[in-house]
């Protein structure tokens, strides 16, 4: 029996090879990691620690955290959500934080879905004030190591600390995982309170946005304009995180540790605050040391230029430069405000 037209063109063999391709590929490559993981285990063991369990991680570990970095970077660069210098940095970033934790890989995965899935949202709108803007948000490798370079490197920390698994969020009990896992996941909740801000508020809502530091009326797309959309969509983005990674922790910490542990629902409301307080930071920044003009056409740009009218901010810093510092700094302060107020 033959195949009609539109059954030839519906079928695709890279499709049905791509699993096979994936899994001939990770598998051997996780092992390698595997053995190289055991051989330094026995080579120079911690002596300092009566068990080595945090030291030897299991080769269904490195599995995962070679093949679901691959399939999330497949799928970005399918929908154009990444390039190909962001896909590689992407990959690195998924492997170092499925090998610390599925709770940090948790707050990645939906940092990236939800975000790229926000930045296409009326992006005819965003095309007529924004000078730089990119059909589907496509990030290189700059947008990615300033979104997601904190979270990357506390990781690394968590994992040269306390070693690879699941651990909850108890500052009494487990004080040094808790910081670090509490600052990798605020880092993400800023990223995304801020995406999320950025992108619905200046297309939801009757108005130009104000500035954050003198509450001013400012054009949409400037650095430090806000709205009462996008700070309210900044707290939910943050709270997304927070409630993914809740109920991660709930389904991934061991039963017995989850019992004596302190409760985990704060991580909700802790990651919310991430989102808020990241945005409203990255927008002070944007405001004052990122520069804001006008041009000819009525389209907000971020250099002076003939023809553009300031609107604020001096030129200290690119977006990419904001974000990054954003991150940093909810990273750094809220472990320790989720230390003082976590039950």
């Amino acid at each position: 029996m033959s195949l009609s037209l539109g059954s030839r063109k519906e079928y695709r063999p890279s499709r049905v090879l791509m699993p096979v391709l994936l899994s001939a590929c990770a598998i051997p490559i996780s092992m390698v990691f595997w053995i190289i993981n055991v051989a330094y285990s026995i080579l120079w063991p911690d002596t300092t620690n009566s068990t080595e369990e945090h030291l030897v991680i299991s080769p269904w570990r490195w599995l995962a955290a070679v093949v679901i970095p691959v399939m999330f970077i497949f799928w970005g660069l399918r929908k154009k959500s990444l390039d190909i210098s962001g896909a590689i940095l992407g990959f690195f970033t998924g492997f170092i934080l499925t090998l610390s934790s599925f709770i940090h890989l948790g707050a990645l995965v939906v940092f990236f879905v939800t975000s790229s899935k926000i930045t296409k949202f009326r992006s005819a709108e965003k095309r007529k004030f924004e000078a730089d803007f990119k059909e589907g948000g496509q990030r290189n490798w700059i947008q990615v190591l300033c979104n997601s370079g904190m979270a990357m490197q506390l990781a690394l920390l968590y994992l040269l600390d306390v070693g690879s698994g699941e651990r909850p969020i108890d500052f009494d009990k487990e004080y040094r995982s808790s910081w670090l896992s509490i600052g990798i996941i605020g880092a993400f909740a800023c990223c995304n309170g801020d995406t999320w801000a950025s992108e619905i508020g200046t297309v939801i809502g009757i108005g130009n946005p104000f500035l954050v530091t003198t509450r001013k009326k400012v054009p949409k797309g400037t650095n430090g304009g806000v709205s009462w959309i996008g700070l309210i969509s900044s707290l939910v983005g943050g709270l997304v995180i927070g409630l993914f990674c809740y109920i991660l922790i709930l389904n991934t910490v061991d039963t017995v540790v989850l019992q004596l542990a302190a409760p985990q629902w704060p991580i909700i409301v802790v990651a919310a605050f991430g989102g808020l307080f990241g945005s409203i930071l990255d927008s002070i920044l944007g405001a004052t040391l990122q520069y804001s003009g006008v041009d000819e056409k009525g389209i907000v740009v971020e250099r002076p230029g003939k023809g553009v009218k300031h609107i604020c901010g001096k030129q200290v810093l690119d977006n990419h430069s904001v974000n990054l510092l954003s991150s940093i700094g909810t990273a750094l302060i809220l472990p320790r405000i989720a230390n003082i107020f976590w039950p």
